[in-house]
């Protein structure tokens, strides 16, 4: 362990030759889901690759110290294209911009239309072929993406799922999305759980027994009253991923917060993200959670490892 708390990097072994692509939404996405997980498989020997699919542009300032910041109100992709350089040399990881356009967060009832030509409006195949592409070129054994509700709702969340599970089925098939490079098959495709209700309400429940403010207890509360009142359209209640994977990462939680807060404009230093003493992570929830969604090796559940059978 280095001074600043940071891990040491591993030399590589039987790591070698091992890849993961994380399919994210936005860059920011993967600072705040999976940057301890990435970081510690890179610090492993394993090749990471972060690909993200829009380049932020029309997030809105979220950071309270950059509101009027004369870059962010001028040239917001420029400025999130610095931070993603940033957070990926932080976690030392790859990362690669599939080039689609942000779509935004619609607001308001009725939610408006979509910005034409925005990520979340794309048809699927033209969406997915620059991840195909990629995948084709980087052979991950494994890719990791979000669930079908994007995490929480998102569009582009939701759109970076489908391209996801897309590539993992059509980037082995030569006849499909031909002349975008040598087919290559993925072995096992996992869904972040990051914003899991048990979480929150263990991390709450640390902080209420420390004597400390919680800012999770509106947010579990919501959590459980969309759940309450989500349908399918069958009028069933969709079950959520259960965790059948947790990788044990605590000791890369500090690179994971470096990589956090190179988002400047979309991260507050003193918001939810660091609520929690790391040390306190540590103890109560040192690890990070994965629902395996699809699996081309055995698979025995529950694991600690997304390369368990490939190695």
């Amino acid at each position: 362990m280095h001074a600043d708390g940071r891990a040491e990097r591993l030399p590589e072994s039987a790591h070698e030759g091992l890849r993961l692509l994380a399919v994210h939404a936005h860059p920011d996405d993967e600072s705040s889901k999976g940057a301890a997980t990435m970081a510690a498989y890179a610090a492993q020997g394993v090749k990471v690759m972060v690909a993200t699919c829009t380049g932020g542009e029309r997030g809105d300032v979220q950071n309270p110290a950059m509101e009027g910041d004369p870059r962010a109100s001028r040239d917001m992709a420029g400025l999130r294209w610095t931070e993603m350089a940033k957070a990926a040399q932080a976690l030392e990881v790859e990362q690669r911009w599939l080039g689609f356009m942000d779509s935004g967060l619609p607001e308001g009832d009725p939610l408006p239309p979509l910005p034409y030509g925005a990520f979340a409006t794309l048809p699927i195949e033209q969406a997915a072929a620059p991840l195909v592409r990629l995948v084709r070129e980087f052979r991950p054994q494994v890719i990791l993406s979000y669930d079908e509700n994007g995490g929480y709702g998102h569009p582009d969340h939701i759109m970076a799922h489908r391209v996801a599970v897309e590539a993992f089925h059509a980037a082995g098939d030569p006849e499909r999305y031909p002349g975008l490079g040598e087919p290559w098959s993925p072995s096992k495709l996992y869904y972040d759980l990051a914003f899991s209700q048990q979480r929150f309400q263990v991390l709450h429940q640390a902080l209420l027994d420390a004597g400390m403010d919680s800012p999770y207890e509106e947010i579990i509360a919501m959590m459980m009253a969309e759940q309450d009142s989500t349908e399918d359209v069958h009028g069933e209640r969709p079950q959520p991923h259960q965790v059948t994977t947790k990788i044990d990462c605590g000791d890369y939680f500090p690179v994971r917060d470096e990589a956090l807060r190179a988002h400047a404009s979309q991260v507050d230093p003193e918001g939810f993200f660091f609520a929690v003493p790391t040390e306190m992570q540590r103890k109560v929830w040192p690890w990070e959670d994965y629902a395996l969604a699809e699996s081309r090796v055995p698979a025995t559940l529950p694991e600690n490892d997304f390369f368990a059978g490939l190695r």
